[in-house]
């Protein structure tokens, strides 16, 4: 629980006990097995990003087992295995929604930041926002899928690579999300650059089947078709511009990112496009969990006992591991 936001440092995360809830008429009573670990977590638990309700259970990535459905609940039954991402619950009739873009929703709640989350081993969910997970898909791989993978699933959706089947996908950053992208680009037949300023992860990415990575300065053996930005520092985006071919996009997918202080026009230029990732709709979830299925798609992760919150987050911050960190609560 988080009653104060501060620095991990100072173990902000209290391990304390609390009323199981109570499902309403469209929810159900998850009893939660395992959930990602997630840097969007390490911003809300350190205040970077404003406090929406105070105290709060932390966690988005969330995958376990209804135990209890709501009286008007018909698309989730008891027993079924379920996942619960950020979006936790969108209008439905606002102009955002009504153009298939609920994650854009001025009224959306999103889980662990503005409803209690799951760092623990209880929660409720709206029956319409859960996710049916696919068989053959082990709890603590499910988990990372629900954020980094759907977040990853819906930047590499928009560099418009995905429809072609074909192109070079760059990949700035090597962290969760672009872990999973690589192997989802892989699978779909795009031929992927990964650029990133730690020579462990230069090594790794090759390792884990880049057609060719390096430092985020250096040039790649061919122009990209795409390029998908997973930092958040405006001069890697830059970077991207300057690798991009005629004709390519830049899809940004960082929550927030330093402000750019000159961006030349010849970098626009030969229409070139720039697109940002906010959230991710209910659409965007299962066919990440339907591509994940197909094609064995499987983050590297590490398991932390649910009272080990706070010693996750500070591995988060610190260490940066190239994996997803979970926790896991039963």
């Amino acid at each position: 629980m988080l009653y104060r936001p501060g620095p991990v440092d100072e173990n902000p995360l209290v391990y304390t006990d609390v009323e199981i809830p109570k499902p309403r008429e469209d929810e159900v009573l998850i009893k939660i097995s395992k959930c990602g670990v997630c840097r969007t977590d390490l911003h809300i638990v350190e205040g970077e990003l404003p406090p929406k309700k105070l105290p709060v259970i932390p966690g988005h990535q969330v995958v376990g087992y209804v135990v209890e459905v709501g009286e008007r609940v018909s698309n989730v039954s008891k027993g079924d295995r379920v996942g619960v991402p950020w979006l936790y619950r969108a209008c439905g009739v606002c102009k955002y929604c009504r153009r298939g873009l609920e994650n854009l929703c001025d009224n959306a709640l999103f889980t662990g930041y503005s409803v209690d989350g799951g760092y623990a081993e209880y929660m409720v969910a709206p029956a319409d926002f859960v996710h049916i997970i696919p068989s053959g898909l082990e709890d603590e791989y499910v988990a990372p899928l629900m954020c980094a993978g759907s977040i990853g699933y819906r930047s590499l959706k928009l560099t418009g690579l995905l429809d072609r089947g074909d192109g070079v996908l760059g990949l700035f950053g090597y962290g969760a999300a672009a872990h999973l992208v690589l192997q989802m680009a892989k699978k779909i037949g795009l031929t992927v650059y990964v650029f990133t300023s730690s020579p462990w992860k230069i090594s790794k990415a090759v390792e884990n089947g880049a057609d060719w990575a390096g430092k985020t300065e250096e040039s790649p053996p061919k122009p990209l078709d795409a390029a998908i930005v997973y930092a958040p520092v405006s001069s890697v985006f830059i970077e991207a511009l300057k690798k991009v071919d005629k004709g390519g996009r830049v899809v940004l997918a960082e929550i927030y990112m330093s402000d750019i202080e000159k961006l030349p026009y010849s970098l626009l230029w030969h229409e070139r496009e720039v697109k940002s990732v906010a959230n991710v709709t209910r659409r965007d979830v299962r066919e990440a969990l339907q591509i994940a299925s197909k094609y064995g798609v499987k983050p590297s992760v590490k398991l932390y006992r649910l009272r080990e919150a706070n010693e996750a987050l500070k591995e988060l911050k610190y260490r940066s591991p190239l994996g997803q960190l979970v926790l896991d609560t039963q």
